[in-house]
């Protein structure tokens, strides 16, 4: 399967460094990624190439233009729409803006959006995007409760979780399938050589070689660690 990522940036270059690294790298390679990082600054048309302004009503910072954004989704995506339409000419397709505002982004929607076939990701910015650009997404997802400069970080953490999930990239399904909140609860503790560290030993069921006693304590110290860490998890599960 391959997956198309496209990125509505102010800031391709944030995007140069980490694209070409590590497993995004190796999707890649593969022909399992497409990435494509577009500058909004190619659909601005005065000397300055302005993609935002003051807000309308008066108040601090700038806001992004809605002209930009919905010139480059249009674009992309080979079609005009009206104000009542959104832009999405294909099945498997979901245009997302990276925002506070948006749902929470969890291990589920990660699941979701890796079933898509392409992915247009809007990287917001400064005081956020006139209001009007709403008309024109599928979705919009927030990675935490808290601030951050800009929707370019947000976007890499997004390509980078949906991208572990798209079949033959890690080559690993029972290392994925282990991986903290893949069951609702956080991975088990991990050890490597050498076995004994300034007195800090390795449990030694991890040595016995009995792989079924090694397979009921990782899932104990799971268990133990999501109630001591994370509980929230564990409500979610039974909630669910």
């Amino acid at each position: 399967m391959l997956m198309t990522i496209d990125v509505l940036t102010l800031f391709p270059k944030m995007f140069e460094k980490i694209l070409d690294e590590s497993i995004l790298k190796r999707a890649q390679n593969k022909g399992l990624l497409r990435m494509k990082i577009h500058n909004l600054r190619d659909w601005t048309f005065d000397s300055h190439h302005s993609a935002d302004d003051k807000p309308f009503g008066g108040g601090p910072g700038m806001v992004m233009k809605i002209e930009p954004v919905y010139l480059a989704l249009t674009t992309i995506l080979n079609k005009k729409v009206t104000s009542n339409q959104k832009p999405v000419t294909r099945k498997r397709t979901k245009v997302i803006l990276l925002t506070p505002q948006g749902k929470r982004l969890d291990q589920k929607i990660v699941k979701r959006l890796a079933e898509e076939k392409r992915l247009v990701l809007i990287c917001g910015h400064y005081e956020g995007v006139d209001e009007r650009i709403r008309n024109f997404i599928d979705e919009e997802i927030s990675i935490g409760d808290y601030i951050l400069t800009c929707g370019e970080i947000p976007a890499l953490a997004l390509i980078d979780s949906v991208t572990r999930l798209i079949p033959g990239v890690l080559g690993d399904d029972e290392s994925l399938r282990l991986e903290s909140f893949e069951s609702d609860l956080l991975e088990y503790p991990q050890y490597t050589r050498p076995a004994d560290f300034m007195g800090m030993e390795v449990p030694q069921v991890l040595l016995s070689g009995d792989h079924e006693r090694i397979k009921q304590w990782r899932k104990k110290e799971a268990v133990q660690r999501t109630h001591e860490r994370r509980p929230d998890l564990i409500k979610e599960t039974k909630n669910g």
